[in-house]
């Protein structure tokens, strides 16, 4: 092996343990926590939100989180459900952006659906930036790839128990 190729494997190792380990999506875990199963708890800091099943296992999702000073922790639960939403943007950025974009809109930042949830104004959301999943990015709202949201709203009901942890 020469060594430009070999610098490069060197290199390519490095980015790989210096990476944010993203979840697969879907993917069943070991958990344990004492959390209810049907429960989701969202571990900020490795942006990954994980659906209790029970008996030691979830099932882990990538997520999109917070940006620095915009992300949260705490309890909250869902307390509505909605397929293709329009978004309207919050008061605090409303100034910046399209005051309503319909639902389905390749703009919309919503994505596919929403679990919103009962403390502040935050969901946890698809996103039609596939890109920004795994990221520090948001206002404070949960980003899942639509696909990976479209599961999580199937398994979720009105009431829900949400942790979001730092």
């Amino acid at each position: 092996m020469n060594f430009r190729r070999h610098w490069l494997s060197c290199l390519a190792a490095a980015a790989l343990l210096l990476a944010p380990s993203l979840a697969r999506a879907g993917q069943t875990v070991p958990f344990n926590g004492g959390y209810r199963a049907g429960s989701i708890v969202i571990v900020t800091h490795s942006r990954e939100l994980y659906y209790v099943l029970g008996n030691g296992s979830a099932i882990r999702y990538p997520v999109g989180v917070g940006k620095a000073g915009m992300a949260w922790h705490g309890h909250a639960s869902v307390d509505r459900k909605l397929m293709s939403p329009a978004w309207q943007a919050p008061p605090e950025i409303a100034g910046r952006y399209n005051p309503v974009i319909p639902g389905g809109s390749p703009q919309n930042p919503m994505g596919a659906a929403v679990l919103g949830l009962d403390s502040g104004n935050y969901a946890i959301h698809g996103t039609n930036n596939p890109g920004s999943v795994g990221q520090f990015v948001s206002h404070g709202c949960i980003r899942m790839h639509n696909a990976d949201i479209l599961d999580l709203y199937r398994r979720t009901h009105i009431g829900t128990e949400v942790t979001v942890l730092d």
